[in-house]
């Protein structure tokens, strides 16, 4: 959307992948096995209603690591597309992280790093100031933080009792944990929406 020749920028949504979309299985190499979690296309299907953007974030250290092909990747990637398609649910995009993490080894693009983020934004003029980021772990939240977002994380069986009680501990008019997607986004809408702004952030950090 543009306003004269400058682009309008607009919020959307981000969203984790595994855990989050699809059945966690560590290191996904065979797309036969790709799993939607339950709510996860109704989730979607609802932001598309919204006309709220959804962008998919994903670290995949196991490129790195050897685990994984890209290709691999790649043909997960798209059975999760088209998993959601047949649900009647859309994304925008699909940015994924292929390095490690490792402490000597660093990059901008392994969340919570923004980099993803920031190429999405710049991709396809999106404002991550009013933009919400969901997901299973603490992670996939932190950028909220960093942007002035709104985050959500959603416990999964496979979220460490360490991100459940970071967030806990960081909740607030802006952080908040939902008990399953179609709520994460529930709230993300009602925030972030075209016909509801976000909400202002006084006496919140």
């Amino acid at each position: 959307m543009t306003h004269g020749s400058t682009p309008v920028l607009e919020p959307a949504l981000f969203l984790d992948r595994d855990g989050t979309l699809i059945a966690d299985a560590h290191y996904l190499a065979d797309a036969r096995r790709v799993r939607l979690l339950a709510g996860a296309a109704d989730a979607v299907a609802m932001a598309n209603a919204a006309r709220v953007p959804v962008v998919v974030v994903t670290n995949q250290s196991g490129i790195a690591r050897g685990l994984i092909t890209t290709a691999q990747y790649e043909a997960v990637r798209d059975r999760t597309t088209a998993l959601l398609r047949k649900g009647r649910a859309e994304v925008l995009a699909t940015y994924h992280c292929p390095h490690w993490g490792h402490p000597t080894e660093p990059c901008d693009c392994r969340k919570p790093g923004l980099g993803m983020y920031r190429q999405a934004a710049a991709a396809h003029h999106l404002d991550l100031a009013h933009s919400a980021y969901i997901g299973d772990r603490w992670r996939d939240v932190q950028p909220a933080l960093a942007t002035g977002g709104i985050g959500v994380l959603v416990p999964g069986i496979e979220t460490p009792a360490t991100d459940v009680e970071a967030a806990r501990s960081a909740l607030s008019s802006r952080l908040f944990m939902a008990e399953h997607i179609v709520e994460a986004v529930t709230i993300a809408l009602s925030m972030i929406g075209a016909e509801r702004p976000l909400l202002p952030t006084v006496g919140a950090e």
